[in-house]
């Protein structure tokens, strides 16, 4: 079964959006147990960064049961 050329670059993207995003979580939090407020794009980053992580993650598992239906 081969798998089509553009589901591994998507899901090395989804795992970088994942990991720079819980990043973000944890300055959000550091910063704030200091007392301090984070900067806007660190907060966003933290936000809309795990969402849209998994929603490329929905797209990966959508796509792979669509080619297991197809085989």
């Amino acid at each position: 079964m081969t798998s089509p050329g553009y589901r591994r670059p998507l899901m090395i993207v989804a795992a970088v959006i994942a990991v720079l995003s819980l990043a973000a979580v944890g300055a959000v939090m550091a910063i704030a147990f200091n007392g301090g407020v984070a900067p806007v794009w660190i907060t966003s980053i933290a936000l809309y960064g795990l969402p849209v992580a998994f929603m490329l993650a929905v797209v990966l598992v959508l796509d792979a049961v669509r080619q297991r239906r197809r085989q």
